[in-house]
C-alpha cells in the first residue's frame, strides 16, 4: 500500500491508523499547490480530487476520503480492534463519529485556514465550531475515547483535527476532556512514530 500525504494535514489520521494497525505501507508526500508528488508524479492522476489523503491498496484500488480510508485500514487488521465489528451498533456509532468529525469539525477548520474568508464568516464559523467542541468535550467525559473504553480510528481523526486548533485561535485548555484525549493519544508509540515520520516533532 501507499499513502499520499501532506505533513500535518488530515492525512495524519490514516497515517496513524496504518501504524497502529501494523500494516506495511509506503509514504509519498504531495505538494498540494502544484499537485506534484515527492517522486515528481502527477497527483491528479492518482486522485483527481486533488487533495490528500489518498491510499493505494495492494490491488491498485485507490481510496480518497479519510473516513473511508481509516475504516478500510481497520478492516485490514481486525485483530487490532480499531473498529467494532461491521454491522454492530458500535460500528455505526464509529461511523457517526467519523462523519461528525469530517463534516462538523474538519470542514469548519478548513474555512478558518482560508485567508480569503471574510472576518464575518470566520466569526460565524468560530461560533459553530465552539459548539461542536463543547459537544465533543462532553462526550469524552463519559470515557477516555470516543467509543468509551476502546480506542478507534475516530480517535486518530479527532486528534488530527484538535492539533490544528491552536493555529486557528482556539485554546485547547478550554475543553479539558478534549485536551486530555489529545495528550493521551499523542503518547501512543504509533502516534509518536507518525509525528516523527512527518517531521512534526
Amino acid at each position: 500500500m501507499k499513502l499520499y500525504y501532506k505533513a500535518g494535514a488530515c492525512s495524519l489520521s490514516p497515517h496513524i491508523a496504518l501504524r497502529e494497525a501494523g500494516l506495511a505501507f509506503d509514504l509519498e508526500a504531495v505538494d498540494l499547490p502544484t499537485k506534484t508528488t515527492e517522486s515528481g508524479g502527477d497527483f491528479l492522476a492518482i486522485n483527481p480530487k486533488g487533495y490528500v489523503p489518498a491510499l493505494v491498496l495492494d490491488d491498485g484500488t485507490v481510496l480518497t476520503e479519510g473516513a473511508a480510508i481509516v475504516l478500510r485500514i481497520a478492516a485490514l487488521a481486525p485483530d487490532k480492534e480499531l473498529a467494532p465489528p461491521a454491522g454492530t451498533p458500535g460500528y455505526f456509532k464509529l461511523v457517526e463519529w467519523l462523519v461528525f468529525i469530517a463534516t462538523e469539525m474538519h470542514k469548519s477548520c478548513g474555512g478558518l485556514f482560508n485567508p480569503a474568508m471574510p472576518a464575518e464568516g470566520k466569526t460565524m464559523i468560530k461560533g459553530l465550531l465552539t459548539r461542536r467542541l463543547d459537544y465533543v468535550d462532553q462526550a469524552l467525559g463519559k470515557g477516555p475515547y470516543l467509543l468509551g473504553d476502546s480506542v478507534s480510528v475516530a480517535d486518530f481523526y479527532l486528534f488530527t483535527v484538535a492539533s490544528w486548533l491552536p493555529r486557528i485561535g482556539f485554546d485547547l485548555a478550554t475543553w479539558p476532556n478534549l485536551a486530555a484525549h489529545s495528550a493521551h493519544i499523542r503518547e501512543r508509540p504509533a502516534v509518536q512514530a507518525t509525528l516523527a515520520a512527518e517531521k512534526l516533532v
